[in-house]
């Protein structure tokens, strides 16, 4: 396959060591990246020594008021004329010299497959049942996902990560680019409005990066509250196709590896984030009733929501 012109996108805030080495490892990839976009949010948390250090980086600076989940990524997109875009997360690692590559052929490889995204591994810090929901997300075998799927994968046909995916910038203009406004969740809308206009979404397992977090229950209910509400303002891909039956899926499936591999103390932990995760999707699929001060309370966003006034 002939070199397609590929840049990669990261908003990025508050950047630290973990960002340096992802610089250095997006430089370093064996398929040529044209550019590293970095949408920057503050200015006074940006090491003017990057751009010296790594001649890729293009960076643009907005203020914390400005950010948007959609909005960032969609002028990220907009500076840019490569064939190819990966978003990336300013947490997000590649696992070797290959992400870039995998990713592409994933994309380029098939003129129907929109958007590919990368396989997650575990850092070294993840915890023994974050291991595990790494492993159910995000497993060894690659897979090509088109609407007709929606009958046996039901709201994981839609699922994309921009942790680290890459898309068509072709087909990325034709479907309209990321929701304008986004509290979350902004990859899965658009995928879904990519499969549903019938176009194919990638997993490409061989794209590798590390990336995982140890959420406490109060983190996991304030992100899937917005995860709810990013799913309540967007029917036109959610609605008839409920998320509940996959997150019971997780719980058993956990439930069972906890007790197959004697973490039995580690199972009240499971119940409590279980619930804290399905608390926090139950009252965002119906943020519309509640009132202002309590949606404050629980979302993780609360700029999105002075944005909305």
């Amino acid at each position: 396959m002939n070199a397609v012109k590929t840049d990669v996108i990261i908003p990025a805030y508050h950047p630290g060591e973990e960002f340096d080495k992802l610089l250095e490892r997006l430089s370093t990839q064996k398929y040529p990246v044209n550019k590293i976009i970095v949408m920057n949010t503050e200015k006074k948390f940006w090491r003017e020594n990057w751009e010296q250090k790594y001649p890729l980086v293009e960076v643009h600076h907005l203020t914390k008021q400005e950010f948007d989940h959609g909005a960032t990524r969609r002028r990220g997109a907009e500076l840019s004329d490569a064939e190819i875009l990966i978003f990336m997360t300013q947490d997000a690692l590649p696992a070797d010299r290959n992400l870039v590559g995998n990713l592409v052929q994933a994309v380029a490889g098939n003129e129907k497959t929109g958007a590919a995204y990368a396989r997650q591994l575990p850092k070294n810090d993840c915890g023994f049942l974050e291991k595990y929901t790494r492993s159910f997300n995000y497993p060894e075998q690659s897979c090509l996902k088109t609407e007709k799927d929606v009958e046996t994968r039901g709201i994981k046909t839609y699922f994309c990560s921009n942790v680290c995916a890459a898309y068509d910038h072709r087909i990325y203009n034709e479907i309209g680019g990321f929701p304008e406004h986004a509290i979350f969740n902004e990859d899965m809308i658009y995928a879904g409005w990519m499969v549903k206009k019938g176009y194919a979404v990638a997993y490409a397992a061989e794209a590798k990066v590390y990336h995982s977090h140890n959420y406490s229950c109060n983190q996991q209910f304030h992100r899937n509250f917005d995860l709810g509400v990013s799913q309540a303002e967007h029917p036109e891909v959610f609605e008839g196709v409920p998320s509940e039956g996959e997150g019971v899926r997780l719980v058993k499936k956990s439930l069972s590896y906890l007790l197959k591999t004697g973490h039995i103390w580690m199972i009240p932990g499971l119940f409590f984030q279980s619930a804290s995760k399905y608390a926090g999707y139950f009252l965002g699929k119906r943020y519309q009733k509640l009132p202002e001060r309590l949606i404050l309370f629980c979302t993780m966003s609360p700029e999105y929501w002075k944005k909305q006034k």
